[in-house]
């Protein structure tokens, strides 16, 4: 009868008409709709319901009895069920007259048939049923897909489970739809959907109100039928001998096999974390932590390396947007990935994964030491290939020795991230000029070349005055700061940008001696894409902001006095989420000391030759494809540390494969989509605040040339990561199993398929979502999920 509390309305039916039971016409008024309604009803209606147990089968002959009750008809309802196991085949009767019903039997010919759970779809099904009777069939698949089975009936189709699941009516395991069921029931027959409002009210029922409703809406229905010419004879099938009570010798566990019951298959399925889909660089994020977690750092650090050739530098100023896809977030914050990153970075520095061992090495030269080419390098090198950077500074790093500044990101933690790459046996030119005669001489002499220059190309607001002395590149004031050149500032500092350059010139700028710091930008704080957190830090520290404008003009004699800002609004949202700024004619006047540009940068292929063209990030000659490719800035744009290591592992995969496109097993996203944060079981979990990270004091931060954030404590913090989707071993499926056949295989686990059910409470229960409920089609096997 579904599995209800004694309080539900459900369990109020069941007091209401105890099987079997005899009720007499209700006392109610009949108006024109109701008699029309009951007219169209035959003077003696058999109706037989099938389902499984747990699903309310019984439940739903008793609300038929009590709509037809409502209709002045005399009714009979009663199941066919004893102490079968829950998810075993019911069925239940209801018999309509316009008399008393003497008639105790079973529903052998029934007119109606009412199928509950498509899984049971047979010919033994249909037996008694007449041409052109009624069947109404709870599936998903809609009139296109019905069985031929059908095709001598009048049918109806509602798919009252996801209805039902939908308006919350059940458990997350078992999903209750007979009273879904009668809204399409009541369509289906011509009563109306006030018949079924006032049964409903009558017993209680009218928060499930709204799921019939539904359902009287979307059943599809099919009045035509094909009649056989020669139907055959129906045969009652006769049971076997029964056993007497004195002959049960037979002791538990009792040979009663499910497995032909069930219509779901319970499978054990690895799914994508959102944060390991979220990561642009590839990396396993649950993989690292659950081994940091159980296995401590080393064991963590095996995992990151695989893809990561730069852990102490992304733990730093990676933008993290693992942390916001993390299934943690809305319920006590997102798990701090990015510390437990740069715990792992910083606390296994000796360890040095091995090279695969290549029957056949090839060579391939690397243009550019950014975190593309380092990345590219890396990757190249661990599959046991040569390889050679070639960098036009004297140190390596690009980008990230030049434009972060070292309270951000010390030196000596990307040197050690550069060595451990070296020492896989990577060789470095350094203060090589490229021009083009040169990248061609490069390919000349390597199997293959890979082009990781950055964006080399300054951005600029082409606004007057951008020549006047004190107006400068933001990205060149940083690296005159990071090679120790004069870089003291007096006096008031607009900063124009609003990235991570931007938020780091700013507050290098504090650093340096600027009185007032203002950095200008031309949507809201929320729409910024510098990191939230260096944003905030920057707050911290004096800087402010100007939002919602722009340059129109730099004013001054020879050097900058002052801008001249423009007001902007914000127009539709744009392909990248954010909102298009509109320039108004509104502007004001802000006077300045100094102007530090940070726009941004575009990519500079100068020193590719001018008959090689471009295309899927692969070079051409000729329209002949070359070993060459673009990575990182210079292909995507992307303008993040993470995303530049990402392509440049994905480059380097896809030049050794030698494909036009990036199509390996190693690179592709995954097929299934991410665990979500609706499939986690977050009451298994408890609340616990992530660890921050420690910080120096904001008095101390403008005198101390020290690295602002400390990072985590310790690594407690890898206790808090739910693993999504990634069975743990947490034996939840095994307890909650209600027949006790799941069972330990090894380090998985195990299920008795002849004696499963197919109930799926284990997939709802795991707190992780590591199981997966599939339907089976008509041979027993799973299709999709459910």
């Amino acid at each position: 009868m579904g599995q209800s509390s004694p309080q539900s309305p459900i369990s109020r039916i069941a007091r209401d008409i105890s099987p079997p039971s005899h009720i007499s016409p209700a006392a109610v008024g009949e108006g024109p709709a109701d008699r029309q309604a009951a007219a169209a009803v035959p003077a003696e209606l058999e109706i037989r319901v099938h389902g499984r147990g747990g699903q309310g089968g019984v439940t739903c002959a008793k609300l038929i009895a009590a709509l037809f009750a409502g209709q002045n008809r005399y009714v009979q309802t009663f199941g066919d069920y004893a102490s079968e196991r829950s998810g075993a085949p019911v069925r239940a009767y209801t018999r309509v007259s316009a008399k008393p019903v003497r008639n105790r039997n079973k529903v052998y010919r029934p007119d109606q048939l009412l199928i509950l759970d498509d899984g049971l779809v047979n010919a033994e099904l249909l037996d008694g049923l007449d041409p052109g009777g009624l069947v109404l069939l709870n599936s998903g698949c809609g009139l296109t897909g019905l069985d031929p089975l059908f095709a001598e009936y009048r049918v109806a189709v509602v798919d009252a489970t996801a209805i039902a699941r939908r308006h919350k009516i059940g458990t997350r395991s078992v999903v209750i739809v007979n009273t879904t069921m009668i809204g399409a029931y009541a369509r289906f027959i011509g009563l109306k959907m006030v018949d079924v409002e006032q049964a409903y009210r009558d017993l209680g029922l009218e928060a499930d109100l709204d799921a019939a409703q539904e359902a009287f809406r979307t059943v599809e229905i099919r009045e035509t039928f094909c009649r056989k010419e020669h139907a055959e004879p129906v045969v009652m099938r006769q049971s076997g001998r029964v056993t007497p009570l004195t002959e049960q010798f037979v002791d538990l566990p009792m040979p009663l096999k499910t497995g032909s019951w069930r219509t779901q298959k319970v499978i054990y399925e690895e799914r994508p974390a959102p944060c390991n889909v979220g990561c642009p660089a590839g990396n396993d994020v649950v993989g690292f932590i659950q081994a940091l977690k159980n296995d401590g750092v080393e064991a963590a650090a095996r995992i990151l390396q695989q893809t990561q050739p730069l852990p102490s530098v992304c733990g730093r100023v990676c933008p993290a947007p693992c942390m916001s896809r993390c299934n943690r977030d809305g319920y006590d914050g997102a798990v701090n990935i990015r510390g437990l990153e740069r715990w792992i970075g910083d606390h296994q520095q000796d360890l040095l994964l091995q090279p695969k061992q290549q029957g056949q090495r090839k060579s391939f030269a690397v243009v550019g030491s950014g975190p593309a080419g380092l990345s590219a390098a890396y990757t190249l090198a661990l599959e046991g290939h040569w390889v050679t950077i070639y960098e036009r500074d004297r140190e390596l790093g690009g980008l990230l020795r030049s434009g972060i500044p070292g309270y951000r990101l010390p030196p000596e933690d990307l040197d050690r991230d550069i060595v451990r790459i070296l020492l896989l046996g990577v060789e470095v030119q350094p203060g090589y000029t490229l021009d083009t005669f040169a990248l061609e001489r490069l390919l000349e002499n390597h199997d293959g070349l890979l082009l990781a220059t950055g964006l080399d190309c300054r951005r600029s607001a082409a606004c007057p005055g951008e020549d006047l002395e004190g107006v400068e590149q933001g990205l060149d004031y940083l690296r005159r700061a990071k090679q120790g050149g004069n870089v003291r500032l007096e006096g008031h500092v607009l900063v124009i940008g609003g990235g991570n350059s931007a938020i780091d010139a700013a507050r290098t700028a504090l650093r340096n001696g600027a009185r007032r710091v203002s950095l200008v930008y031309r949507r809201g704080r929320e729409e910024m894409p510098a990191i939230a957190g260096e944003v905030e830090e920057a707050l911290e520290e004096g800087v402010e902001l100007q939002l919602f404008c722009q340059p129109r003009a730099y004013l001054g004699d020879g050097r900058v006095e002052a801008v001249e800002l423009a007001e902007v609004d914000l127009g539709p949202v744009e392909a990248d989420g954010r909102c298009r700024p509109i320039v108004s004619d509104r502007s004001s006047r802000i006077r300045c000391d100094h102007v530090l540009l940070c726009l941004g940068q575009s990519a500079d292929l100068k020193l590719v030759p001018d008959h090689w063209q471009i295309r899927d990030g692969r070079f051409e000659r000729a329209g002949d494809p070359l070993p060459v490719y673009a990575c990182g800035d210079l292909s995507t744009g992307a303008g993040t540390v993470t995303h530049a290591i990402g392509d440049g592992r994905r480059t380097a995969l896809r030049m050794l494969a030698g494909g036009p496109a990036a199509a390996l097993s190693e690179i592709d996203p995954p097929s299934s989509p991410a665990v979500s944060a609706e499939e986690i079981r977050f009451d298994y979990f408890a609340s616990r605040p992530p660890t921050a990270d420690r910080h120096l004091a904001v008095e101390r931060r403008l005198q101390e040339c020290r690295e602002v954030n400390q990072g985590l404590p310790d690594a407690s913090e890898a206790e808090r990561c739910l693993s999504c989707g990634h069975c743990t071993g947490c034996d939840t499926c095994l307890i909650y199993c209600p027949e006790g056949i799941i069972c330990r295989d090894g380090a998985r686990y195990a299920i008795d398929e002849e004696q499963c059910k197919g109930c799926g409470i284990c997939a709802a229960e795991c707190p992780r979502h590591a199981l997966r409920a599939a339907a089976l089609d008509g041979k027993g096997e799973s299709c999709a999920a459910n």
